[in-house]
């Protein structure tokens, strides 16, 4: 497993859970895009610096709560698979998330350059190439 992908990709992860925006932006390419599947999100793409920006704008204006944590990391090379459980608590409706997502994450050189994430578990496998 390469230890440095997936470190990156843990930090990636804690940034979002502080919500920290320009710490994120240290670990992205500058044409990394973004994937999200959350309600809200779905069907967005968000490119570069300032689409990540745009994400973490978005995500403190829907989400009173956001957390995830990984349960378990896959590295297939160039890519980290990553299997988590989110909470969350809708910021207008006070409505409690509670699920699992997955995120495909691809890097190079030591930066990200794409994170899709999915609400399926199953449809990340397939779409990474990995047996459940």
């Amino acid at each position: 497993m390469s230890r440095e992908n997936v470190a990156i990709v843990q930090r990636s992860i804690d940034a979002v859970n502080r919500r920290d925006a320009d710490a994120y932006a240290e670990l992205i390419a500058p044409e990394f895009e973004l994937f999200p599947a959350m309600t809200g999100f779905a069907g967005a793409s968000f490119r570069g610096p300032e689409g990540l920006g745009r994400y973490f704008e978005e995500l403190r204006e829907s989400w009173e709560e956001f957390q995830v944590e990984a349960e378990e990391f896959r590295d297939l090379g160039g890519t980290v698979l990553v299997l988590m459980r989110l909470d969350a608590r809708g910021r207008g409706s006070g409505v409690p998330v509670v699920g699992h997502q997955a995120l495909i994450c691809e890097l190079r050189a030591g930066k990200l350059l794409s994170v899709r994430s999915y609400l399926d578990r199953g449809e990340a496998l397939r779409a990474a190439g990995v047996a459940e």
